[in-house]
């Protein structure tokens, strides 16, 4: 689904026009944005949680060369599905 079959379907579905929609999700996908990057958790009942993890540093291999690297630590987004959504997709 690409995002304006996604503010299509907003629109549609909250009865507003797709211009509104487009500012509903922008201002979510912004809202969202803010918290992570403040290293803050967010659960959506019936949805899911998202939220930042740090990655250890570890051990690699250069596939070209075989040699080993050190990959770096740094921080990754998560996405952890609730039961509802785990239970609708199956």
């Amino acid at each position: 689904m690409t995002k304006a079959e996604l503010v299509a379907k907003i629109a549609e579905a909250a009865g507003v026009s797709k211009k509104q929609a487009d500012r509903c999700l922008k201002a979510f996908i912004e809202a969202v944005e803010d918290a992570l990057v403040k290293g803050e958790r967010i659960a959506l009942p019936k949805f899911g949680i998202f939220q930042v993890r740090e990655r250890s540093a570890r051990k690699g291999r250069n596939p070209r060369t075989g040699e080993e690297i050190t990959i770096p630590a740094r921080k990754v987004v998560v996405f952890k599905p609730a039961k509802q959504l785990r239970e609708k997709v199956k």
